[in-house]
């Protein structure tokens, strides 16, 4: 018999001071791409206060105005109301940027070196990296996560489009799904807090937020009398976004994925190029995923897969499918390595990461967007025919 369960997930929208973080980094990377594709970035944001801090390491033939950029990607946010310390026109924005070491560059260049093994393009480092997919929505999510970045998404179009002028960009959600076995049944809580114009009065947002948002978003088979509403629940928010906490590049990476129902490897992504597999073979990983439970070869799947710096091709390769797959994992595995080339430069190639498409995936989720499948090219099933021919 099945074991029921309730897993949860959550969500941040891009006012969240550690999603401000990961837009200004992934702001400054597509417009080192935009100018020159062969660009070497590693950004980090730290955003406090009234104060940005940009760092890290950026090899480019690229010219344009940081700070610009950075103003830029927090207007866009939204940071620009009077009613908040941290605005774009008025933050004071430093900038610590360096090259790229040479002796990373050493090992992702496609080019001999003395104690090199090869002179292909090898990994940008060494790490673990995870893929994911399961049949629970139609973009093969996770439930939880999914929904998570729907509520998301709907709080910050409400904002944005001035239906709601007392809404303000930093807010949370967070989902809690009652599973039977794999088998999604109901939703037992929703949480969502979301900053808010002082004015406004916790009913007011309380009501709102469950029937312009939540009942629009979550299916109406999955509510039920017991599913619990908790709405700004510390009764007021604010002072929010980097005013009220430090945020951090690379902090989200569970919000990023698959909401804790996919494993992680560690690395996070925004503000690094496809030369960096912590990206670029996530991204493959969930290609790859993906197009197993697209083919019906599974229902869940995650494949896992490791590098070593410098050296093109994987140290290791895994295919999981949690016992819901239709034929051998064994011969999946097969199937999956004829179809996939899994060197770095083949993940670049195959997926078409040369290009300045990295701001899109910033927010809610890097991972079951089909909005945009011309940039978003790893969340295509385009090699799922591939997959079931060989196994046929």
């Amino acid at each position: 018999m099945a074991r029921r369960y309730i897993f949860s997930s959550e969500s941040v929208t891009e006012g969240h001071p550690d999603k401000v973080c990961d837009t200004i980094s992934d702001r400054i990377l597509d417009a080192c791409l935009a100018q020159d594709p062969y660009s070497r970035v590693a950004c980090e944001t730290l955003a406090k206060g009234n104060l940005v801090v940009v760092a890290g390491e950026i090899t480019t033939n690229a010219k344009f105005d940081y700070i610009d950029e950075v103003r830029s990607a927090i207007r866009e946010i939204g940071y620009v109301h009077e009613d908040s310390s941290f605005q774009a026109d008025t933050c004071l924005v430093v900038q610590a940027l360096s090259r790229q070491s040479r002796d990373i560059a050493q090992g992702v260049d496609a080019a001999a070196a003395e104690g090199k093994d090869t002179a292909e393009q090898g990994a940008g480092d060494q790490g673990l990296m995870f893929g994911f997919a399961v049949r629970e929505t139609p973009e093969l999510m996770p439930a939880p996560i999914q929904l998570s970045h729907q509520l998301g998404r709907e709080l910050t179009r409400l904002r944005k489009s001035g239906e709601l002028p007392w809404l303000r960009p930093d807010a949370k959600t967070q989902v809690s799904i009652e599973y039977d076995g794999f088998r999604p049944v109901r939703v037992e809580a929703v949480v969502v807090s979301t900053q808010h114009a002082a004015e406004v009065k916790h009913k007011e947002i309380r009501e709102t937020i469950i029937e312009r948002i939540i009942k629009r978003v979550v299916p109406a088979e999955w509510i039920d009398s017991r599913t619990r509403y908790l709405i700004n629940p510390t009764g007021r928010f604010v002072t929010g976004g980097p005013e009220g906490d430090a945020g951090l590049t690379g902090r989200k990476i569970i919000v990023d994925t698959y909401g804790g129902m996919g494993r992680h490897g560690g690395g996070a992504f925004s503000g690094k190029d496809p030369t960096k597999v912590d990206r670029s073979a996530a991204y493959l990983g969930r290609y790859v995923a993906k197009n197993v439970v697209a083919a019906g070869l599974a229902d869940r799947c995650e494949v896992q897969f490791a590098y070593a710096i410098g050296y093109p091709d994987p140290v290791s390769i895994s295919v999981n499918t949690f016992g819901t797959s239709t034929v051998d994992e064994v011969k999946i595995e097969g199937a999956v390595r004829e179809v996939f080339n899994f060197k770095p430069a083949a993940i670049i190639d195959q997926l078409r990461l040369l290009r300045p498409i990295y701001s899109k995936t910033t927010n809610y989720g890097h991972f079951g967007r089909e909005d945009d499948l011309d940039s978003l090219t790893w969340e295509r099933t385009d090699k799922a025919n591939a997959l079931k021919q060989i196994l046929s």
